[in-house]
Formats: C-alpha cells, structure tokens, sequence
C-alpha cells in the first residue's frame, strides 16, 4: 500500500514539474518575448522629455550629484558633465535618460542609482485651434489626445466652415519622430497611418485633412495632436450681397452659387428694390470690373443667372438712390489667431 502511494505521488510530483515546464515555454517564445519587448517601447509622446521641462536628476544616497534644470537648446542635460559626452535627453523617457546619468556617474560613484523625473510639463508649447470654430483656443496637452476631441472641447464648427483642416507641426517642438518610430515596431515595421504630412520643410510638417473624411471616421483623418500644433480649421471664401434686400449679409462660398441664389439667402428684395438694377463687382487683379444683371432675366434664362466667383460684391439697387459706378468698401473682419497668445489656454490631463 505504501509503495502504490509513494508512486501515485511521485507521479503527481511529475505531472506538476513537467506541467510548468511547459507553461514557462509558452510564455518564453519568441513571439511573446517580442510582443513584451514592444509594449515597453511604446511610449506616449507626452511622457518623453521636451525643451522646457524642468527635470530632476536624483543619486539615490546622495545630494552633491543632484540636477535641476532644464536642456540645452541642443537637447542635453547642462549640469551632468562626468562623461566624455554630455549625456542627451531629448524625446527620451526618464528610465532610458536616468541609465545615462548612472553611466555617467559610475566613474566616480560605485553602482550609482538614479531616478530622473520630469518635474514640470507647463513650458511646453501649446496647440493651438482656431478658424472656424465656435471656441478658439490654445491646449496645454498632458496626454494622448486626437484632432476629434480638440474640435468638440472647442464647440464644433461654424457656418463659415469650408470643409478643410490645415494642421502646421514645427520642427524641435514635439517627438514625432519617435513615437512614429514606436507605432512602427508595434505593428510589425508596416508604415503607420496615424500621421498624413502632405509637405516639409526642414523637418517640420503640413497635414491636409478633408472634414468629410474625418467624420466618415476615417482613421488617417483624426491625427493625434502633439505639443506646438498650429490646427487651422479652414473658413469658405465669402460673397458679400448689399443694398436693397431684407438681410444685407456675407455668404460663405462652398460650392457653386448664382447671383439669384445669393439674394435669396440674404432674403430677397425689398419693397423698393430695382430687380433689372444689380450689379455686381469684381475685382480682376488690381482692376474691378462691374456685371450688370436683370434677376427677372436670370429667373426665366438660366444663362442670365451669372455664377459668382469669390470676394464678389453683389449690390442691388434701390429706388430713388444713385447707381453706384466704384466697388463698396467691405469691412472684414480679421481673422482670428494673428495674436494667439491672447486665446484662453485650456489644459488637457
């Protein structure tokens, strides 16, 4: 009976041993290994080191060898000087950075630990969204953030909108490159299509974004946004109708409009308005021409009804009033964003 028992335990003290064997064989592969390998790589950008973080460099043990400060403008540590070369940190984590520093310091210092932090985030460039969108305004960007959410905490879009997004992305003031480099180990070396840069110069990037695309959903329509974006949401060009109709107004010009169409959207004429009397101007290089229409020609020919170009004025005409023979001066506004340090900063945790 003893000798059943000793073996039917032995047995089982087998079954374990070889049951973990081949548990940690599993977990050792090649591919999971590698899969472990690129989840530690992937780094968002906004906790990789910029210009104009303050950084704290700590010797565990030790005050004399501490740091604090900021990079130099050519991305390195000013005050960490025990090594032949300056020790770089730009777009680099604080694991990877802190490593460095204790290379660095192990020339003087036995095993040195150091812990590297990034202690202030706030003197990174902000993103700034503005054009046609109700709330313009500057992103202090603390964590992944998309193009979408930008759009919405600004209050969406306004009539003006053309149906373009413009996104300029300077050069030194994000880690593109990096995380870039990130999302293409991650998806097996295959180009990412997070980011779309249609044009460079020297390094720094444009991106054409169609706002039809983005919201179908598309992907490569919603970038993320990095710290020192300039997003311009596109305004339409206008046309301006004035004189007798019921709301003299700016029309903002997507497509195709005739000179009927337009006076209609500004309500139509008035009870004293000259419907054979319209004129439109347009101005041709450094020249205006003037147009002459009859809307009751245009209503019953259609060849008559003009196609109207953009930055045209269209000015019916009024009874008792003198016909106008020189282009109205049109107030328009300037756009917003030539002083964008004046929009409200908002921050994004």
């Amino acid at each position: 009976m003893k000798n059943r028992r000793l073996y039917y335990f032995s047995y089982i003290f087998l079954c374990v041993i070889f049951g973990r064997t081949l548990i940690s064989a599993q977990i050792s592969t090649p591919e999971t290994v590698s899969e472990n390998r690129a989840s530690q790589m992937a780094v968002a950008e906004e906790n990789l080191i910029h210009l104009g973080d303050l950084i704290d460099v700590d010797v565990v043990g030790s005050t004399e060898y501490d740091w604090r400060g900021v990079l130099t403008p050519e991305g390195f540590l000013s005050l960490v000087t025990y090594n032949e070369n300056p020790v770089y940190a730009l777009c680099r984590d604080e694991e990877a950075v802190a490593l460095d520093v204790a290379k660095a310091y192990s020339k003087i210092l036995r095993q040195p630990k150091v812990v590297v932090k990034i202690l202030d985030r706030s003197n990174r460039p902000p993103s700034v969204l503005y054009g046609a969108v109700k709330t313009p305004q500057r992103f202090r960007i603390n964590r992944p953030v998309f193009l979408n959410e930008l759009i919405i905490n600004s209050g969406g879009f306004t009539e003006k909108v053309s149906g373009e997004i413009q996104i300029f992305r300077p050069k030194n003031l994000n880690c593109l490159k990096e995380i870039a480099a990130k999302d293409n180990l991650n998806n097996n070396d295959e180009k990412s299509e997070k980011y779309i840069a249609v044009a460079e110069d020297n390094n720094s990037q444009y991106i054409n974004i169609k706002i039809s695309d983005l919201i179908a959903g598309k992907k490569e329509a919603n970038p993320q946004i990095l710290s020192g974006d300039i997003i311009t949401v596109l305004e339409a060009e206008s046309v301006y109708v004035i004189g007798a109709v019921a709301n003299p107004k700016q029309i903002s010009f997507r497509s195709q409009i005739t000179v009927s169409r337009a006076i209609a959207s500004a309500g139509g004429l008035t009870k004293d308005a000259l419907a054979q009397n319209i004129t439109i101007f347009r101005r041709e290089n450094k020249n205006t021409k003037l147009i002459e229409v009859d809307l009751n020609k245009a209503k019953t020919n259609p060849a008559e009804d003009i196609l109207l170009q953009a930055s045209d004025i269209i000015e019916v005409a009024q009874r008792g009033r003198g016909k106008r023979t020189y282009s109205p001066v049109i107030k328009i506004a300037e756009p917003i964003g030539k002083n964008t340090a004046e929009l409200p900063l908002r921050i994004i945790d």
